[in-house]
């Protein structure tokens, strides 16, 4: 602004101080500064909406008055008056301070820039809180979601399982009591409480083997089970507990309710962006096969954790059920590659 100053001046013969020029312009703009602070605040109390759009209006309008004069007083208190013929500054005095007033158009186009810039700073500060408190909504429903989880292991499968405890204590008391642990252990590590929504793919298949176990104890040769893990799938991140109410949905509607029992299949597979979950089951018996409360709650978790990007779908054909969940391929960097086992999940 001094050198836009210097060239205009020049134009009509009048050769001014540059640094004279640019504490001037730095006097009106430090001017502006200094009173856009103040504005914001009254902005963000009392902001033009449509419930009070004409009242708010009409009272930024008027507020110009008040600015203009708080903007003449305080230009005339941080710099005296420059006479850019005598290239000096003068004394402070009643004229010098009317002469501030005689640029009263630019003071007031200040004005009004600020209050559009107050106004527009406000509004994209609502929309950030607002999708941080929808962002944190969404975690603590999905967190809440995996604690119902938790604390619902099916009753169909607590009952059924003491049951069969029941039925083996007369008959096969170790057997009963082993599956006694199991059960605990199962459910310790279900109600555990955890600090992430996130677990390897190798640890949900542990979690998930060891309720089939149960299963299996109970249902006996029932119950077959089939295991497809691509190895480079198991240290990659899943929701906790996404695979088990998926299993327990198969095992409830599709082999417990067939005399004849059935068998189930559990397969993963990922590319470099996806990663696919399968369940396949056989379909038997008068048991109507459906998405539970289970499988709800699962489809809803990937939902709110994957947005657009983590689907489950369900569907049966030619009396196989079979449940696809794909989820983004998330690796884990801070666990190390767990062992195998004894290889039944390869």
């Amino acid at each position: 602004m001094a050198g836009q100053d210097e060239v205009r001046l020049a134009q009509r013969g009048i050769l001014p101080g540059f640094w004279h020029l640019w504490l001037a312009n730095a006097a009106w703009l430090l001017t502006s500064a200094l009173l856009t602070p103040p504005i914001f605040s009254i902005v963000r109390r009392y902001p033009i909406n449509k419930q009070v759009f004409f009242r708010r209006v009409s009272g930024y309008v008027l507020g110009g008055i008040p600015f203009l004069i708080v903007s003449i007083l305080t230009r005339w208190i941080i710099l005296p008056p420059y006479d850019v013929l005598t290239q000096q500054f003068g004394a402070r005095s009643f004229q010098s301070l009317l002469a501030n007033a005689y640029l009263f158009g630019n003071q007031l186009w200040d004005y009004l820039v600020t209050i559009v810039a107050a106004h527009a700073y406000g509004y994209f500060a609502r929309v950030r809180n607002q999708e941080l408190e929808r962002a944190e909504l969404e975690r603590e429903l999905a967190a809440s979601e995996l604690q119902a989880l938790k604390s619902q292991l099916h009753p169909h499968f607590l009952f059924n399982t003491l049951q069969g405890i029941s039925a083996l204590i007369d008959r096969d008391r170790a057997r009963a009591k082993e599956m006694v642990l199991r059960l605990s252990a199962l459910l310790r590590t279900a109600l555990q409480d955890t600090n992430s929504d996130l677990v390897t793919l190798d640890e949900e298949l542990k979690f998930v083997e060891d309720y089939l176990d149960i299963e299996k104890m109970r249902l006996a040769e029932r119950l077959e089970i089939r295991w497809n893990i691509q190895p480079n799938t198991r240290q990659l991140l899943v929701p906790q507990m996404v695979l088990q109410p998926v299993v327990q949905n198969a095992i409830v509607h599709g082999i417990a309710c067939c005399r004849e029992g059935g068998w189930l299949e559990i397969t993963s597979r990922s590319t470099e962006a996806t990663m696919l979950l399968s369940i396949e089951n056989s379909v038997g018996g008068k048991d109507r096969p459906g998405l539970g409360l289970g499988l709800h709650n699962t489809r809803s978790r990937l939902r709110h954790l994957y947005g657009d990007e983590g689907t489950l779908s369900f569907e049966i054909k030619d009396q196989i059920a079979r449940t696809t969940l794909l989820l983004p391929a998330l690796v884990s960097r801070n666990l190390e590659p767990a062992e195998h086992g004894d290889g039944r999940r390869v």
